[in-house]
C-alpha cells in the first residue's frame, strides 16, 4: 500500500470526501491499538497499513473520519479472526480517551447527570450518532440515531465502554433493563453480548438504545464533583465552538458563558464578537428553531443548577455568575425554570 506513489484522480476524489465525513476523536483509537496488542497481533503494523498515524494526539481536535474508523475495524476483525471484536475494545477504552468529557463524566452527580453529559456533549466524541434521552415513571431510554452507516464493532465498542463506565463509577452490579442494537447478530451468537450487559440482547434494531432502570440512575455518586464537572463542561463547549464552527447555537452558547459574569450578555454583543448582524443572528437562530433568549434562558437554568449543586457556592456569587442584578431577580427566574427557590433546590439535592 505504501510502496507506490502513483494516485489516480479517483484516488483523490475518495480520499478529499473521506475527509468531509463525520469524525471521531483521534485518541479513541488508542483503545483498539491496545486491544490488538493484547490479541497478540502487532498494531503498528496495521496502523501503518491503514494509514494511521501512530502517536496519535489527545487533543479533541484529531480526528479522524468515520470511514477511516470502518476500514481499520474490518482490518482487525480480519487479522484477529474475532467478530467480537469490538467488546474487546471496549475494555482498553479509558475516560480520559475522551479528553475533557471523561472528566467530566467521572465527576457527574448520578447517572442521570451522567447520560444527560453524553446527550449534550456526545459530539465531542463522535459526529455519527445523535444521543438522546427519555424518561418514564421507571425506565430511562438512552437513544443513539446513527447518521450514516456505521460498522458494527463502533456500536459494541461504546456501549460496553459505556456500561463498563457506569459500574467503575457506580456499583459493579449495575446492570441494563434492556439492550438494543442495530448490529446483525454474529453468526457465533450473542453469548459474549449478554455476559457483558447482564440483560437481554436485540439485535438488528432500528437504532441503537439502552434501556435503564429510572431508581439506578438518580442515586448519588461517590466521585461526584460538581466543581471539577462544571470546569470541564465549559472546556468541551469551548472545543465544540471550534469543532463546530458553521454551529450557531454553540457559538452563541458558548459566548453567552463568556459574557454573563459581566451582566452585560446582549444579543447585540454576542452578534458582534461572532461576527455578525443581530438580525442575521436571529435569522440563523430561528432557522434553529430557537432564538438568543431561549438560548440564554436554557444556558442559565443549566448552569444555576450546575453551581447550586456545588455547596461551597453561595447564592450571592451564583446571581453574579449568571449576570443577575440582584438575587430576587435570580430566584424569580429560577422558580420561572424549576418551581423551586434556589435555596430549596439546594436542599432537595
Amino acid at each position: 500500500m505504501s510502496g507506490s506513489n502513483t494516485e489516480t484522480p479517483g484516488d483523490d476524489i475518495s480520499l478529499r470526501e473521506e475527509a468531509l465525513q463525520p469524525t471521531t476523536i483521534g485518541s479513541y483509537t488508542v483503545a483498539i491499538a491496545r486491544a490488538l496488542d493484547a490479541s497478540g497481533v502487532d498494531s503498528k503494523r496495521i496502523f501503518l497499513a491503514m494509514g494511521i498515524p501512530l502517536d496519535v494526539s489527545t487533543d479533541p481536535m484529531t480526528r479522524l473520519p468515520a470511514a477511516t474508523m470502518t476500514r481499520l475495524y474490518r482490518a482487525c476483525v480480519d487479522v484477529t479472526n474475532n467478530p467480537y471484536f469490538g467488546l474487546t475494545v471496549a475494555r482498553h477504552i479509558h475516560l480520559t480517551h475522551l479528553h475533557a468529557l471523561g472528566y467530566s463524566l467521572a465527576a457527574s452527580g448520578t447517572l442521570m447527570d451522567f447520560c444527560r453529559r453524553l446527550e449534550r456533549y456526545f459530539r465531542l466524541v463522535s459526529q455519527v450518532a445523535k444521543v438522546s434521552l427519555t424518561q418514564t415513571d421507571e425506565h430511562v431510554l438512552m437513544r443513539f440515531d446513527h447518521l450514516l452507516e456505521l460498522s458494527s464493532e463502533t456500536e459494541d465498542a461504546f456501549f460496553g465502554f459505556l456500561i463498563r463506565t457506569m459500574r467503575l463509577i457506580y456499583k459493579q452490579e449495575f446492570k441494563p433493563v434492556r439492550v438494543e442494537l442495530r448490529r446483525p447478530m454474529p453468526h457465533e451468537g450473542a453469548t459474549p453480548y449478554e455476559t457483558l450487559f447482564r440483560a437481554p440482547v436485540l439485535f438488528g434494531q432500528a437504532s441503537s438504545l439502552l434501556v435503564f432502570d429510572r431508581a439506578d440512575l438518580m442515586q448519588a455518586l461517590s466521585g461526584s464533583c460538581p466543581e471539577l464537572a462544571q470546569v470541564n463542561d465549559n472546556i468541551i463547549i469551548s472545543y465544540l465552538a471550534r469543532l463546530d464552527k458553521s454551529d450557531v447555537i454553540t457559538g452563541v452558547t458558548q459566548k453567552i458563558i463568556e459574557f454573563l459574569p459581566d451582566g452585560d450578555c446582549t444579543r447585540d454583543k454576542v452578534a458582534s464578537a461572532l461576527f455578525m448582524s443581530p438580525t442575521t443572528l436571529q435569522l440563523k437562530l430561528s432557522q434553529r428553531g430557537t432564538s438568543f433568549q431561549q438560548l440564554l434562558d436554557d444556558t442559565r437554568k443549566e448552569l444555576a443548577c450546575s453551581y447550586l449543586s456545588q455547596a461551597s457556592r453561595p447564592v450571592t456569587e451564583i446571581t453574579f455568575l449568571l449576570g443577575f442584578s440582584d438575587t430576587s431577580n435570580f430566584t424569580r427566574a429560577f422558580k420561572r425554570w424549576t418551581g423551586l427557590s434556589p435555596t430549596d433546590f439546594r436542599q432537595q439535592g
